[in-house]
């Protein structure tokens, strides 16, 4: 037998090499290709672009960074915001409701909002912005207010012999300390603080939902409505799922048909690579909470 000549089984590595190279070839060409010519996606006729908030809002950059290819795409009439929130914090939730609205009173565009299985507090605040709402009957939404939790540990301090010295420049720079109680000057500043931000959500609801601020502010004491409740109330515009809003989307900018559909591109980091991981999905939500003690959040 020649040396030359190769058994089945010799063949067989070279064989699977090939393949391995030859997938690994098209990942790497599409991701280029995706990140030098965004636009491709969008060539031929018009889609429906489908922007995902979901978990609590710690930070408001990467839907923002999500809204921001379509918002100036001719190609992207309208935007489905698919919201599955219980809020967050209260910055984070203004800015990406600054964000929604500037889609449509900028780049004119036409924005649904989605409501999965809760989208309440600072997700019905960012709904708030949209053209439409819908709700599934059973979504939990409303929870129009604000909380802020603090935790004090003066007592287990004592306990173990610790104290906590303080220098500051001013009698309200340690407000809020977990190292000494509250005083009554400090709640009745945190409060207010807490009153004005309420009223806050409470313009933006009127505003948003063409209602009197009177009949909002009846609602407006943190509790939960289903979907259909808030269909009663007229927090939210229709009863139906995420095929329904897109459908929505398609009709109110004149697209023929089922509408195409269009989503953000998956963003690889090793960040995120790493949050799989219980520890450090805890790790990163605590982290964040313990610096957004005002948070719209709904709390069962």
């Amino acid at each position: 037998m020649s040396t030359n000549d190769q058994s089945p089984s010799n063949a067989r590595p070279s064989r699977w090499r090939r393949i391995v190279w030859i997938v690994a070839g098209a990942i790497i060409l599409t991701w280029v290709g995706n990140a030098l010519f965004p636009d491709l996606a969008y060539l031929g006729k018009d889609r429906v672009a489908v922007v995902r908030i979901e978990g609590p809002i710690l930070d408001s950059q990467q839907t923002i960074n999500d809204l921001r290819p379509f918002s100036e795409n001719p190609r992207v009439p309208a935007i489905v915001l698919r919201i599955d929130s219980p809020g967050g914090g209260v910055a984070p939730s203004q800015e990406i409701y600054n964000a929604v609205k500037r889609l449509r009173d900028t780049y004119h565009k036409t924005v649904i909002a989605s409501m999965g299985t809760v989208a309440a507090s600072g997700g019905y605040y960012i709904a708030v912005a949209s053209d439409r709402i819908l709700a599934n009957p059973g979504t939990l939404t409303g929870s129009i207010g604000v909380i802020m939790q603090l935790a004090n540990f003066e007592n287990l301090l004592k306990k173990i012999g610790v104290k906590n010295i303080v220098i500051k420049s001013g009698r309200f720079k340690d407000i809020a300390s977990p190292f000494r109680p509250m005083t009554d000057d400090d709640r009745r500043l945190l409060q207010s603080v807490m009153d004005d931000v309420h009223q806050q959500f409470i313009e933006a609801v009127a505003e948003g939902r063409s209602l009197d601020v009177a009949d909002v502010e009846q609602l407006a004491d943190g509790r939960v409505f289903s979907g259909k409740q808030a269909k009663d109330l007229l927090l939210v515009d229709d009863l139906g799922d995420l095929q329904d809003a897109i459908r929505l989307a398609g009709e109110l900018t004149g697209i023929e048909g089922e509408p195409p559909i269009v989503e953000p591109p998956k963003r690889f980091s090793f960040r995120q690579l790493f949050s799989f991981f219980p520890a450090g999905q805890a790790g990163s939500l605590l982290g964040h909470i313990s610096w957004i003690p005002l948070m719209y959040l709904m709390v069962l």
